[in-house]
């Protein structure tokens, strides 16, 4: 059972990662859940959230790249479905119609790739895949979200009957405007629209002279729009089928929903599945940012993170373009607890925070920014006093509230928790205080818990010294500049480097002297001898770094040298050949330079020819002979190669073929921009540029300098628009 606090939660600032993985979903519904992300209770349950998030990681880098899973949001829906005789909105529809194909591509893909993404398929299978939703609304709903024309027989009529009653209002329209307009009565916008109805623009001093109804004036009241009489009476008859288009679409919207409600649960489980799969997908993105990955999760007490980052900081940086350290610590059972000391501001406080974290977002299924090589096993506590944490409202001082806390640990505390203490004893008298953090520290040591505390005070730095299965650490600093490595050192504790610094810091020589009197020598002595250690091995460090480099140097220069000796003796080898194949044309010139002088002299053909054969024959049996079966073989080899090669090709003509079709399709479904007469333009898929001088109709007169073509106006495209 694990069990994480809130405190632990904020004082790891756990709630910023979620924040950013929050941020990094589609969805509100997945944005939501990504900020409700806790430490799993279950290991298996862990476990295929982990890689679930490590498939979806991986599906960036192979060629089954998973589908787009974004949604919109139905729960307004679903509340509606569960209230019996309520019916939904055609909108409505749509999105439940979208969100089932959506989620049945899903399936579909998972299922088929199950190979490449076991996890995510298994909670794939989990999910009914059915296509009776889709099927049930595309017979009532179109693409754009209205109701079909045919969704019902009476439904059919009335639509009919509605065109043709508009056919008829147009039609009446337009012979009173051409009898009002031959009149004399019109203004010259002749006509306009009011309350979605055509109405005619009369002139104000001839409106007692238009028969129909008056629905409005302009502002100056120089136009009177009036609806002609023979049109008003068709628009009552359009009116009265609108309002039988509504009943209609009501009675079909109300047969649909109680079709659709028994699937309630299916649309609920479709909605949570989505949600769950846009929550993978952020976690996976967040990890892509901080190139996260799933360490070896391991039975044994063992915690090894490798090249560990903070993950706030090291986006935080990256932001700035600033360097981000990594930290490797250990913690097992010959190990458990690491006291770590040294001067401020080196680090010890973020690579507490560090492990805390990371192993915090591991438990709770995130993928974190470690060495590949790195592993650990599961806390079932994970326990921190981090930070002033001074409580005015309970009237507690920092030492009253971290003595609470530590009431806390003593209660909770057993061999499967993970403490982390930052500057442990800190807030009460040196002594007195030391004293306790001692005994506290003893107690978490005897329990087996595993820890990591931060201290400034030498009785723990010689405690860890002296329990068997405890050790000390340090943050490296520059024994010259006193400035922080960034880098953790095991097996060694740190020097508070107090006086150094206060000296580099132009506090003056004689009164760090007399600071250092009131103090026991035992403790400065222990002091120094723990910052000439440092000072050491910081030296060490340095020259193995250089070391290192050099060997790395060296190692390169080596291979240098190899390919240049391999490129050399090929070329030798090269040259050799050459050679002999020269020398043997020589000497072949030459014994038929032979023969022929032996022909010249005795001018004998039998023996000329027996020459010939003879030096062809020693020739032939240097060379290979190729048996029938050989060259058989060899021929169906070169056939199939050809075969190959004639389908690949053949491959590539197709895709090439059906990408230009495609193409096609895209450019014949985009929206068309009106052209305007001084536009430039080009015919599609043409090159040549001109003008548009002219538009009448369909068609346009382009101006290409040189001459001008009539051109349909869908045979164009807009290459600039008229300044």
């Amino acid at each position: 059972m694990i069990a994480i606090n809130t405190k632990t939660l904020q004082d790891l600032e756990f709630n910023t990662v979620l924040e950013t993985i929050s941020a990094l979903c589609n969805t509100e519904i997945g944005k939501q859940k990504a900020m409700e992300i806790k430490p799993f209770n279950n290991k298996e349950t862990l476990m295929n959230a982990l890689l679930q998030t490590s498939e979806y990681v991986s599906s960036y880098s192979n060629n089954n790249a998973i589908p787009n899973h974004y949604f919109d949001e139905i729960t307004n829906e679903i509340k509606f479905l569960a209230i019996e005789d309520s019916f939904l909105e055609v909108g409505s529809f749509r999105k439940i119609a979208t969100i089932s194909e959506t989620t049945n591509n899903l399936l579909v893909f998972l299922r088929k790739f199950e190979d490449y993404y076991p996890k995510l398929s298994q909670k794939a299978s989990e999910v009914e895949l059915t296509k009776f939703i889709i099927q049930k609304v595309d017979e009532v709903v179109d693409k754009y979200g209205e109701i079909k024309d045919n969704a019902s027989p009476l439904l059919v009529e009335i639509r009919k009957n509605m065109n043709l009653v508009r056919g008829k209002i147009n039609h009446s329209f337009g012979a009173a405007l051409s009898s009002y307009n031959s009149l004399g009565y019109l203004d010259d916008i002749r006509e306009t629209i009011v309350d979605n109805r055509r109405v005619l623009a009369v002139l104000a001093m001839y409106r007692r002279k238009v028969k129909g109804t008056i629905l409005g004036n302009s502002k100056t009241g120089s136009i009177t729009y009036i609806e002609p009489e023979a049109t008003l009476r068709y628009s009552r008859e359009l009116n009265n089928l609108e309002y039988e288009e509504k009943e209609e679409i009501v009675r079909i919207l109300k047969q649909l929903t109680n079709v659709i409600r028994p699937h309630l649960e299916l649309l609920k489980q479709y909605q949570d599945f989505l949600s769950d799969i846009d929550v993978i997908a952020g976690k996976a993105r967040y990890a892509n940012k901080i190139n996260g990955l799933l360490p070896a999760i391991t039975e044994e007490k063992r915690l090894f993170f490798r090249d560990a980052f903070h993950p706030i900081l090291l986006l935080n940086n990256n932001a700035k373009n600033a360097t981000t350290y990594p930290q490797t610590i250990e913690l097992q059972n010959d190990s458990r607890i690491i006291v770590i000391s040294g001067p401020n501001a080196g680090g010890k406080s973020i690579t507490l925070k560090t492990i805390g974290l990371l192993q915090l977002m591991l438990q709770s299924g995130m993928l974190i920014p470690v060495h590949e090589r790195s592993e650990t096993f599961l806390f079932d506590r994970i326990l921190t006093d981090i930070g002033d944490n001074q409580s005015i409202e309970n009237h507690l001082s920092t030492y009253s509230y971290r003595l609470k806390n530590m009431n806390y640990f003593l209660k909770k505390c057993n061999s499967k928790t993970l403490f982390l203490i930052d500057e442990f004893g800190t807030g009460s008298d040196p002594e007195l205080g030391g004293a306790l953090a001692e005994v506290f520290l003893e107690e978490f040591y005897h329990r087996e818990a595993f820890g990591i505390i931060t201290t400034h005070y030498t009785n723990l730095k010689i405690l860890a010294n002296e329990l068997p299965f405890a050790i000390n650490a340090n943050m490296l600093f520059d024994e010259k500049s006193l400035e922080p490595m960034y880098k953790l050192h095991l097996g060694q504790a740190g020097s508070s480097f107090t006086f150094e610094v206060a000296q580099k810091n132009g506090i003056p020589f004689g009164l760090i002297n007399r600071a250092k009197k009131k103090i026991e020598g035992d403790k400065v002595r222990f002091d120094r001898t723990i910052a000439n250690l440092q000072k050491e091995r910081s030296k060490m460090e340095k020259t193995s770094q250089n070391l290192k480099e050099e060997e790395t140097r060296a190692r390169e220069e080596s291979k240098k040298m190899e390919n240049i000796n391999t490129k050399i003796q090929q070329k030798l080898e090269s040259y050799q050949e050459l050679y002999d194949a020269n020398q043997r044309l020589i000497y072949m010139g030459q014994k038929v330079d032979d023969i022929s002088e032996k022909y010249f002299n005795n001018k004998n053909k039998k023996d000329l020819i027996g020459e010939f054969l003879k030096m062809v024959e020693i020739e032939n049996s240097k060379r290979k002979k190729v048996t029938a079966k050989e060259k058989k073989v060899k021929e169906v080899i070169v056939k199939q190669v050809i075969e190959e090669v004639k389908e690949k090709v053949e491959e590539i003509r197709k895709e090439k073929k059906e990408k230009k079709v495609k193409a096609q399709k895209e450019e014949a479904n985009k929206p068309k921009i009106p052209l305007k007469v001084g536009d430039r333009v080009r015919m599609i898929d043409g090159k040549a540029v001109g003008s548009i001088d002219s538009i009448e109709k369909n068609k346009a007169t382009v101006n290409y300098g040189i001459f001008t073509s009539k051109v349909a106006l869908d045979s164009l495209e807009l290459v600039e628009r008229m300044k």
